[in-house]
């Protein structure tokens, strides 16, 4: 007697196009990358494919594959991509505990040097790097330090570059850098217009802005510390450890990475690298050669 075989499970529409807009997307991300060499291959996918989402719905395309079609033969479109693939958003003084330690904790350690090089690491629009550039000029460090601000996103870059605000974020930045024990205010490093703040053109007058890409390029200079904040929640682990190896192999030896409040070097592969310096506000200290 012959065996009805069972009907194979079927499967659902939704599942199907979930599928497909899957591929589409790893498929986009390899052409990003072979096409205009940035490298998002490695970034956590939920918040990036709803990053992706809202850059589909901005260009008007139906499909991931429809705006891989425009990425590729629409070099104007690459800029706007990138501003949606990049997260841009941050203030000055962000979690003013941290610049707090920083003051208090690592700042008598790197008094010590003659030199100071400082990494902004994912520096954005550039409201992290003014924020170390008037702490270092508050403890008498500016003059003798360098910072690198970096970032992949070009447009990025260049406003961090012109150091221009819009004026309804200043009373945030103010309250910030007061409750990072300020030592004067604020206003001592601006000039305000009806519309916007331009930041003074001499915090950035020791700063070089280059792009550089955590996920493909290598280690540019030795830096006594590195800051990198709320940018390793967007990458997947290997990534991480990709960029936390980075971080240890440019850093001198007990020099100093500071993260977001987020994030972690548990579980990195990189954790006996450093070691816990103010463990609350997520700075670390390298560990020295035994």
């Amino acid at each position: 007697m012959n065996q009805v075989k069972p009907a194979p499970p079927s499967i659902s529409a939704s599942a199907c196009t979930q599928s497909t807009e899957a591929l589409e997307i790893e498929l986009l991300l390899d052409a990003l990358y072979r096409a205009h060499e940035y490298d998002f291959r490695g970034y956590a996918r939920p918040s990036l494919t709803r990053r992706l989402a809202q850059a589909r719905e901005h260009f008007g395309c139906r499909s991931y594959s429809q705006l891989q079609d425009l990425l590729l033969h629409e070099p104007t479109a690459l800029p706007t991509l990138l501003g949606y693939l990049t997260v841009q958003v941050s203030e000055m003084f962000r979690d003013p505990g941290y610049f707090r330690a920083l003051r208090q904790e690592v700042m008598p350690h790197l008094k010590t040097y003659p030199s100071l090089k400082v990494w902004v690491a994912g520096c954005g629009a550039g409201e992290e790097l003014y924020s170390l550039a008037i702490l270092f000029r508050e403890e008498g460090l500016e003059d003798r330090t360098v910072f690198y601000a970096t970032d992949i996103d070009r447009d990025a870059l260049k406003q961090a570059e012109a150091g221009i605000y819009k004026s309804d974020r200043l009373a945030l930045f103010t309250t910030n850098h007061r409750r990072s024990g300020a030592k004067g205010s604020l206003s001592e490093y601006y000039h305000a217009g009806s519309r916007a703040v331009v930041f003074d053109r001499t915090l950035r007058k020791r700063t070089v802005f280059a792009e550089h890409n955590l996920a493909s390029d290598a280690v540019f200079a030795e830096a006594h510390l590195i800051s990198c904040r709320n940018v390793l929640i967007y990458f997947d682990r290997s990534l991480q450890n990709r960029a936390i190896g980075l971080f240890a192999e440019a850093l001198v030896r007990k020099g100093f990475l500071g993260l977001g409040d987020k994030e972690t070097l548990r579980f990195t592969g990189h954790d006996e690298t450093f070691e816990p310096f103010v463990s609350k506000e997520r700075i670390y200290r390298k560990r020295g050669k035994l």
